[in-house]
């Protein structure tokens, strides 16, 4: 009894200091779910299902299609990989689908430079049905992920109540640091408590979770987007300021390379993704990805602004009458990230706009290069106006610099 109330005193004395020291910048890499769902069938379609077929096969497209080199390198499982508990309440995976089990994947994803994710969910059952994480197994699987050398978990909230998730969050985040291994911790808990206050405790959550779910999950439309766009917006003020270093709004996964998004749209989502310092995490098939895609998720300004290591969330700051909105990131070195996101569904618009407008520094001459053609404005003063064509549904974004600044840095 003593040993148990030591350990008690322990984990929740961990709570209270938690920082593993990782995700110091925004998580990026694959997860399986939004692309391939529960698809548990493998005698139908085996290139498709959920096994250790499929994450092999992304982890070596991760590894040997640049993706790897540009920071994806999370194998993110999500829900649908377990095959029970054994004799001594250990989860263990579906046999017949991950045969040699999560640690060979585990190794196999490490010996490519990669980390390997897995998903649970704080309950009786995951979101699919399978065996959950309730409250007395909490411990006993933070240690089996350890000992699978697992370096994210994802913990859904399916089938919880809110008192169980109160106290199931924080006893997971205390059992994963005490297991001694490195292991992200990505929460779903504010997305099941409406992701504001007075429900939701942002400071409490920035010491448990690296990383955590505020809204409902997203889906293959362009719909959903917008729909996920609009509450981080509104909430914009509740949000960003929540945000940084080792602590992340996650609007869910990038569309990019499926089925619901035109060119457009999909540049947008990757651009509005990145301006609010969300994780980057594909889900699509990386077997047969289309060079348009690839270009926009291999955009090498676009990811080097998502990783600044100030970790400022961007915000909206224009809602134009003509359904033209503005967002700015501040960045390193008094750098700045500007999108500008049409809503319009009719023809390319004509936006102008002054750096007054932007920042309220008025002394420094910037540059803009635009992240996705590479055109450069150059001799940006505050008085400037400039106009950039937006296309429906699409976005131009900036990355704007002091340019006094840089000519200073190369003598």
């Amino acid at each position: 009894m003593l040993l148990k109330r030591v350990l008690l005193l322990t984990l929740l004395a961990q709570v209270q200091t938690l920082e593993n020291g990782l995700l110091r910048r925004p998580p990026m890499g694959w997860l399986a779910w939004e692309r391939f769902r529960c698809n548990t069938d493998c005698d139908k379609d085996p290139k498709n299902c959920i096994s250790e077929r499929l994450f092999m096969e992304m982890a070596d497209r991760l590894a040997q299609d640049g993706w790897r080199d540009l920071g994806y390198v999370y194998l993110n499982i999500d829900d649908c990989w377990i095959g029970g508990r054994d004799s001594t309440g250990r989860l263990v995976p579906d046999q017949k689908r991950f045969p040699n089990g999560i640690a060979f994947l585990a190794d196999y994803a490490h010996s490519l430079g990669l980390k390997l994710g897995i998903y649970e969910d704080l309950g009786n059952f995951t979101c699919m049905g399978y065996p959950g994480t309730t409250l007395d197994k909490v411990v006993q699987d933070a240690q089996t992920f350890a000992e699978w050398k697992v370096d994210m978990l994802k913990l859904d909230g399916c089938y919880s109540t809110t008192e169980e998730r109160a106290q199931g969050y924080p006893k997971m985040s205390a059992a994963l640091n005490a297991t001694g291994r490195p292991i992200a911790f990505s929460c779903s808990w504010p997305a099941y408590e409406g992701g504001l206050p007075p429900k939701v405790d942002y400071k409490q959550l920035a010491n448990i979770c690296n990383l955590w779910r505020n809204y409902g999950d997203i889906q293959d439309s362009w719909s959903s987007v917008l729909s996920i766009l609009d509450w981080f917006t509104a909430h914009q003020d509740i949000l960003q300021p929540v945000a940084g270093p080792g602590h992340w709004n996650d609007p869910d996964m990038l569309l990019i390379g499926n089925f619901g998004l035109s060119f457009e749209q999909a540049r947008s989502q990757m651009a509005l993704w990145t301006i609010l310092a969300a994780p980057l995490f594909m889900s699509t098939d990386l077997r047969t990805i289309s060079p348009q895609s690839v270009d926009i998720l291999q955009n090498v300004l676009m990811i080097k602004i998502n990783q600044d290591p100030r970790g400022i969330q961007g915000r909206r700051i224009i809602q134009d009458t003509d359904h033209i909105e503005v967002f700015l990131r501040p960045l390193v070195n008094q750098a700045f990230a500007v999108v500008f996101f049409s809503r319009r569904t009719d023809m390319p618009y004509h936006y102008s706009v002054s750096l007054d407008q932007l920042i309220s520094n008025n002394s420094t001459v910037y540059e803009a290069q635009d992240v996705y053609t590479g055109e450069i404005i150059s001799n940006l003063k505050h008085s400037t106006n400039v106009t950039v064509t937006i296309n429906p549904s699409g976005v131009v974004m900036w990355y704007l610099y002091p340019l006094q600044k840089l000519e200073r840095s190369q003598h």
